[in-house]
Formats: C-alpha cells, sequence, structure tokens
C-alpha cells in the first residue's frame, strides 16, 4: 500500500457544491455532520462506506474528510485496497474550522 496524500485545508475550496471534478466525501457520523459542514461535500458516515460505494465518484479527485484525519484515512487505505486512490484534508474538520473557513449546519446538502 502506497503513502496516502494529505492536503491542506487551505489549499481547498469553500464549497464544492460546483466542483465536478472532486468530491469531498465527509465519513463522520450523522451529528458531526449536523453540527457543522462543507458546503457540497457527500455524506457517507465511516461505517456505511462500503455498502454506499457506488455513490461516490470514483473517477473524480476523491478527497475525505472527518473530524481530525483518522477516520479518513481508514476510508483511503480501504480504498486503496480496492485499487482507488484518493487524499486525506489533515487535520479534519478541526483545521478547517480553525482556518476560518466557512461551514453549513443541519442534515441536508448532501450531494
Amino acid at each position: 500500500m502506497g503513502d496516502i496524500r494529505q492536503v491542506p485545508v487551505t489549499e481547498l475550496p469553500n464549497d464544492f457544491t460546483d466542483d465536478a471534478d472532486r468530491v469531498l466525501l465527509d465519513v463522520r457520523e450523522d451529528d458531526e455532520w449536523a453540527a457543522g459542514h462543507v458546503r457540497g461535500a457527500l455524506h457517507i458516515p465511516l461505517g456505511d462506506v462500503p455498502a454506499r460505494l457506488g455513490e461516490i465518484d470514483l473517477d473524480a479527485d476523491l478527497l475525505v474528510v472527518c473530524h481530525s484525519s483518522g477516520r479518513s484515512m481508514r476510508v483511503l487505505q480501504y480504498l486503496d485496497q480496492m485499487g482507488y486512490e484518493g487524499s486525506c484534508v489533515r487535520g479534519g474538520m478541526l483545521a478547517w474550522v480553525e482556518n476560518g473557513k466557512p461551514v453549513e449546519t443541519g442534515s441536508t446538502g448532501s450531494k
């Protein structure tokens, strides 16, 4: 297994709604998502990823985010075993908020 690339939040747009070339996959739990998420992100909790793999555009540049990067790395290791590549958002949503990037709240808004 190769090294998983990490991308700092400062290199990412504030909104993924109209970004057809990239998918931001948020693998946090429902309550974490509702408390604050990136606009245009796709929400699939970690435990649901294998069953919902078909919902992820694996041809796009895949970025995975969670609270602090632990779950993102686990998802990316799983996807690597399946033959797919992606990048971890370094520091997760903690880093996103610390860098003053905007979040949406509520349970709606996933692609």
